[in-house]
């Protein structure tokens, strides 16, 4: 496997970033599959430490960016729509000029399935200064 690192030649819908993608879906579609009934009682959160600039650069790829995205699966999940404001792609709506704006704290998410999927208590260690706040979980899962 090449790696996730594409900032050369990552192609449209065949190329390398397509073909990750497509090997992430199958490994997401595998995992739920193997669980089967026991998946109602899963959530799985995935999440990049990076984004990727807006626009591509001069190698046909692109450079390491600020939002990326998350995605959640399970049966507690409350699925198939976008959570969180989406600022748009508008020059003035980008941070810098370049880089999609990050418009929602991953602890925030995180915080979301500790508390309501796993029944956690103070978050206070596992986040240290981050104010923890059910009015700031996205929705991502069933109350």
């Amino acid at each position: 496997m090449v790696g996730w690192d594409t900032h050369v030649n990552q192609g449209a819908e065949q190329g390398q970033l397509a073909t990750r993608l497509g090997e992430f879906a199958q490994a997401l579609a595998a995992f739920a599959q193997d669980l089967g009934d026991r998946m109602n009682n899963v959530v799985l959160v995935t999440c990049s430490e990076f984004g990727r600039t807006i626009a591509e650069n001069g190698s046909t790829g692109t450079d390491h960016g600020r939002a990326t995205a998350m995605m959640v699966m399970g049966g507690p999940v409350r699925g198939g729509r976008v959570l969180g404001p989406w600022p748009g792609l508008e020059p003035e709506a980008r941070f810098e000029g370049r880089d999609l704006a990050v418009t929602t704290d991953f602890r925030d998410l995180f915080s979301e399935v500790l508390a309501r999927h796993l029944h956690s208590g103070s978050l206070d260690a596992v986040f240290p200064g981050h104010e923890v706040a059910p009015k700031r979980y996205l929705g991502a899962l069933r109350a």
